[in-house]
């Protein structure tokens, strides 16, 4: 999935393999993956789709700090905002920590690790339905989205 605000900007869905970065997106609010070769094309990510950075990952906090989630590695999910006219596009965390993408730092690399099953998205989506996590963002609860089938 692309987030809201990123319907104005040509798009594409990630391939396995392919080398992402982190960056803003001109004429919108919104930050997303790149590929590397395309740097004004939005990388669209199914829930469930594994990345690996090369570095651990860091997002803003505020306009001045940076902080590191201390993983190399996550998961792309879906929450579901309140109100739903926000970003809803996160990254899910070993330790069950959720970062959403508009607030990741711009220049991480990152590669398609995994793409998901479409079994596995009806399966996650099941369990997933009324699980609440952390959002780094916000400090509070959000909820994860549903995964739907591609």
């Amino acid at each position: 999935m692309c987030d809201y605000s990123l319907h104005a900007v040509t798009s594409r869905p990630a391939k396995v393999g392919e080398s992402l970065v982190s960056t803003s997106f001109c004429g919108t609010s919104t930050r997303g993956f790149a590929a590397k070769d395309e740097p004004t094309v939005a990388i669209c990510l199914l829930p469930g789709t594994e990345l690996g950075f090369e570095q651990d990952v860091r997002y803003n906090r505020n306009w001045l700090l940076t902080k590191s989630v201390g993983f190399r590695v996550a998961q792309f999910c879906v929450i579901k905002p309140k109100p739903p006219k926000q970003h809803h596009d996160g990254l899910l965390f070993p330790d069950g920590t959720i970062v959403l993408v508009n607030v990741l730092s711009e220049g991480q690399h990152a590669r398609v690790l995994q793409l998901p099953a479409t079994r596995l998205v009806k399966e996650r989506g099941a369990h997933a339905e009324h699980a609440s996590v952390y959002s780094a963002e916000q400090d509070d609860r959000v909820e994860i989205e549903p995964a739907q089938q591609a």
